[in-house]
């Protein structure tokens, strides 16, 4: 199993403490299954996900407030897209 650096580490730590349950469960479970694969750029973009407000991002998520342009990008995609399982 290949460790974890630092820097991504930190970043899933921070997705499974986000502030409400549904919300950790879904960016947690996100960060468990791609942030080991994540480019830079995309490490910036989930870096910058983590510090939006938690129900600006789920109101994203579960399709309540369109995504701004500013926010668009192939890791929103995929969180977008992503079925987390809320029993974990």
């Amino acid at each position: 199993m290949k460790v974890m650096d630092e820097r991504r580490r930190k970043l899933n730590f921070r997705a499974w403490r986000r502030g409400f349950r549904e919300m950790d469960l879904i960016m947690g479970q996100f960060a468990d299954q791609h942030i080991g694969a994540m480019s830079e750029n995309e490490l910036q973009e989930f870096e910058r996900l983590l510090a939006t407000p938690d129900w600006e991002v789920y109101a994203w998520i579960v399709g309540n407030k369109p995504v701004p342009p500013n926010y668009a990008g192939p890791v929103l995609d995929r969180l977008l897209s992503f079925e987390y399982d809320p029993r974990a």
